[in-house]
C-alpha cells in the first residue's frame, strides 16, 4: 500500500509534469530526483505555516540547486502556499515562478538560488542567525552533486562545522549527472561521505527514492548529530520516477510535448491507484 509520503512525492511529480507541459521544456531531471526529499521535508518534518509564510519561527528550506525550482513550486502549491493553477505559468512572461528560485517572487521560497554554491553559504548564514536570535528553527539545504564541484560548498562545510551549526541539515542529490555529462567524467567527487565526515559533519548516505526512509533518517540525524551540522547524501537517479526521462542520457534540461506529459501523468496516477 502506498504511504502518505509516497503519495505526496507522486503528486509532486504530477504537478511538475503539469508545469513542464505548459512550458514545453524545463529542468526535468534534477527536479524529479528531489521530489522524494521535498515530500519528506514538507510532509511532516519542517515546521511551517502556509497561511503565514513569513512566520519567524518557521523552519527554512534552501534549494541551492535552484534550477530544480519546479519541484519546490509543485510542493509549495500542494501545501497551499498558492493555487495549483499558477504552476502552469512556469517561466512565462510575468510569472511568479521563474526558472530558478526567487524569494522576492514566489510565496514560500526562503532563499533566491541558482548561482551554484551560493545557496550553501546563505543557508549557513540563516542557521547562524537563528542561533544568535535564540530561535530553535532549523535550516534544510539541498545541494546538487555537480554543484559540489564548487569551492564555495567546501568553504561552507568548514564554516558550518566551525560554528557548530547543529540546526543545519544538508542533502546532496547524488544523481550522478550534471548539465553536460556524468559527474565522474567532468570532475569526480570521490567519497562524499568520507569527505564530509572529515569536515566534522554527522554524515550518512541512503537511497533517495523513499520519502519515508528520508524522514526517518532526518529524525535520526537530529537525534545523533550533537553539536555538528548534518549531511545526508541521497543516492538518486536523475529523472527519478519517470522512466522516459530517466533514460534520456542528457536529461538535465529536456523538451516535453503535451502528449509526453499526459502519458507520464497517467502513469503516475496509475501508480497512485495501484498503491
Amino acid at each position: 500500500m502506498i504511504t502518505p509520503l509516497k503519495e505526496f512525492a507522486t503528486d509532486i511529480r504530477i504537478q511538475e509534469m503539469i508545469e513542464f507541459k505548459a512550458r514545453g521544456f524545463g529542468h526535468t531531471g534534477g527536479s524529479l530526483s528531489v521530489a522524494d526529499c521535498l515530500a519528506a521535508l514538507y510532509g511532516g518534518i519542517m515546521r511551517i505555516d502556509p497561511k503565514n509564510p513569513q512566520w519567524e519561527d518557521r523552519d527554512r528550506l534552501v534549494l541551492s540547486k535552484g534550477h530544480a525550482g519546479p519541484a519546490l513550486y509543485a510542493t509549495l502549491a500542494l501545501k497551499g502556499y498558492f493555487p495549483l493553477e499558477e504552476l502552469k505559468t512556469l517561466n512565462q512572461n510575468g510569472t511568479k515562478l521563474p526558472s530558478h528560485c526567487d524569494r522576492n517572487l514566489t510565496v514560500g521560497v526562503d532563499m533566491t538560488t541558482g548561482s551554484l554554491g551560493q545557496g550553501a553559504s546563505t543557508a549557513c548564514g540563516m542557521a547562524l542567525g537563528l542561533k544568535h536570535s535564540g530561535k530553535d528553527a532549523r535550516v534544510y539545504l539541498i545541494l546538487g552533486d555537480g554543484e559540489c564541484q564548487e569551492g564555495q560548498v567546501w568553504e561552507m562545510a568548514l564554516f558550518a562545522a566551525h560554528h557548530k551549526l547543529n540546526n543545519l541539515i544538508a542533502f546532496i542529490d547524488y544523481n550522478k549527472r550534471q548539465l553536460d555529462g556524468y559527474v565522474k567524467d567532468i570532475c569526480d567527487l570521490g567519497d562524499l561521505v568520507a569527505k564530509f565526515k572529515s569536515f566534522n559533519w554527522y554524515t550518512t548516505m541512503i537511497k533517495g527514492d523513499d520519502p519515508d526512509l528520508i524522514r526517518q533518517t532526518v529524525l535520526d540525524v537530529q537525534k545523533n548529530q550533537g553539536d555538528r551540522p548534518g549531511m545526508i547524501v541521497l543516492d538518486t537517479i536523475k529523472g527519478a520516477g519517470v522512466p522516459q526521462i530517466e533514460n534520456i542520457p542528457l536529461n538535465h534540461h529536456t523538451n516535453v510535448t503535451p502528449e509526453e506529459a499526459d502519458e507520464i501523468i497517467a502513469q503516475l496516477e496509475e501508480f497512485k491507484r495501484k498503491g
